[in-house]
């Protein structure tokens, strides 16, 4: 498979994002994403809402990732997609219009695991960039179905160090917020008021789980008979602390996470971190991951925001490594709900 210049189409719609994008061996042509509003009235994702809305969408938004990156379709020299984890509706849509692609086209099809992609987004190309971290590191992998401590050996040796017991992460954020009474999507939301909130006016407390494994659950219930009690004395008490309280949150479920980081990188003696995920374009997630480079002497690698959440061009630079390793999918390949990150 010896061409001059590879050239990836990428297809993403694990979830509730359709998105395509086209990558030149590491370097990203176009990466178009679109959202889906029709869950915010629903205060999550509705999985047969998601998948039509990924119908309407794939055939348009692969077409505008090709007419920005100012590419023919007969130049791909693949087709990359998810194949999983995720949704099962969602991820039918993606892997059906890649297969076919491929099939008309007559070039390869490249299957990808969607939270592999998370991590080794770090090493799209960006400003004559693209080397990424060095092997071995650490990755923590934060989004709203994950939460997970992965030791990263090379591109394809990846192995889970620790994860959630129960939520990840970000459903603690999301479900914080709505007992507060915001709106979904609530996590970027608590990150904003955060932002301009004491992180120190209310504590809460912070699960002990042994090992490398997390545990959100205990959390979510804390802050639920917090506000309990609180809106019990006063019922505009919410109201009157919004932005203390979401400092408050995010601080303890920071805490939580770079605590773990923290004894993975002890037991393991590695101090390059890096961080992927919806979650990872928190603020506050960020800030602290930035200190405890200062503090601990780590060498942190934070994407860029637009390669944090869900899109197609981590999925395109997962194909790109895949296809120097003639790693190819055939046609009886189909989608996976659950895809474990290491095989």
């Amino acid at each position: 498979m010896k061409r001059e210049k590879i050239n990836i189409l990428a297809i993403e719609s694990s979830c509730d994002d359709t998105s395509a994008a086209v990558l030149r061996g590491k370097e990203v042509l176009s990466n178009v994403v679109a959202t889906q509003k029709i869950h915010e009235e629903y205060g999550g994702v509705v999985p047969e809402l998601a998948s039509r809305a990924h119908q309407q969408h794939i055939v348009p938004v692969v077409h505008q990732a090709l007419a920005k990156a100012n590419m023919d379709k007969r130049e791909l020299s693949a087709i990359a997609f998810t194949r999983g984890p995720g949704l099962m509706g969602s991820l039918l849509v993606g892997t059906s219009f890649a297969k076919s692609l491929a099939m008309g086209l007559s070039v390869p099809l490249i299957e990808v695991n969607h939270m592999q992609a998370h991590i080794l987004a770090h090493f799209i190309a960006e400003d004559g960039d693209g080397d990424g971290p060095q092997f071995p590191f650490l990755a923590l992998t934060i989004s709203g179905g994950h939460t997970q401590i992965v030791l990263v050996r090379d591109y394809f040796d990846m192995e889970i160090l620790g994860e959630t017991l129960d939520d990840a992460v970000g459903e603690a954020f999301d479900k914080s917020a709505k007992l507060l009474g915001l709106p979904y999507p609530g996590g970027p939301l608590v990150d904003k008021y955060a932002r301009q909130g004491n992180p120190d006016v209310f504590s809460f407390p912070k699960p002990k789980v042994k090992g490398l494994d997390f545990s959100f659950s205990g959390l979510k219930t804390s802050i639920l008979y917090f506000v309990q009690r609180e809106t019990a004395k006063d019922p505009d008490f919410i109201k009157k602390n919004l932005k203390d309280i979401c400092a408050s949150i995010q601080k303890t479920i920071t805490g939580i996470l770079v605590d773990k980081l923290k004894k993975a990188s002890k037991q393991t003696g590695i101090d390059r971190i890096a961080i992927g995920g919806g979650v990872s374009a928190n603020s506050g997630i960020r800030k602290a991951l930035q200190q405890a480079e200062k503090d601990e002497g780590w060498t942190t690698y934070i994407p860029k925001f637009e390669y944090c959440t869900d899109n197609a061009a981590m999925i395109g630079i997962v194909g790109y490594f895949k296809y120097l390793e003639g790693s190819f999918a055939d046609q009886a390949v189909s989608a996976k709900a659950r895809y474990g990150i290491d095989g």
